[in-house]
């Protein structure tokens, strides 16, 4: 939205507009105007509409919208320590959604820790999991969940490959399940 007030003066200038042109052909005033494109008004969807209208473009190249069509997330792999990962979250802060996949008769473990909260999901696979003096084997569907201050490390249990998705939240957030409580039967 932080763009539209440039977008908006530019489509005028294109048409050769004036302020006082554009405000005749919309009905609005030409200080609301000014403002929109100085940025100093955020525009609401009506005067959008009345813009949109009168330049004959749509609202979404008004707004600058994303172009809608395929809707794939196109996610890009990283090899890291040996495994494959593909970040599933966007943004940097928060928990963070990570899928892993861990090639089979991985390294000596090495325990580590660090600050954060882990939840890891088996995808496929035989995960060994190391959490302190637990020694752990989890196969696919089964569920995990540590504060990774206490030493830990994981890999493929065997010589196959292990997939897991981890949910990761660097300031000790921890994951919140919610469900509905079962209906009693009568």
């Amino acid at each position: 939205m932080d763009e539209v007030g440039a977008r908006l003066r530019a489509v005028r200038v294109e048409r050769g507009l004036t302020l006082a042109q554009l405000a005749q052909e919309t009905g609005i005033s030409v200080s609301t105007l000014s403002r929109l494109e100085s940025g100093g008004r955020r525009p609401t969807l009506e005067l959008l509409l009345a813009l949109s209208r009168a330049h004959r473009v749509s609202l979404d190249d008004l707004v600058g919208a994303p172009p809608v069509g395929d809707p794939r997330v196109h996610l890009r792999p990283e090899e890291l320590n040996g495994m494959t990962i593909v970040r599933l979250t966007r943004e940097s802060g928060g928990l963070l959604a990570f899928k892993m996949v861990i090639p089979g008769g991985r390294s000596k473990p090495e325990p580590k820790t660090h600050e954060g909260y882990e939840w890891l999901y088996v995808l496929s696979g035989r995960l060994r999991l190391m959490l302190g003096e637990h020694d752990l084997v989890l196969k696919a569907g089964e569920v995990a969940e540590f504060d990774t201050r206490v030493p830990h490390w994981f890999g493929s249990a065997d010589e196959a490959p292990v997939e897991v998705l981890s949910l990761f939240g660097s300031q000790g957030e921890r994951i919140h399940v919610r469900a509905q409580p079962r209906k009693k039967s009568t």
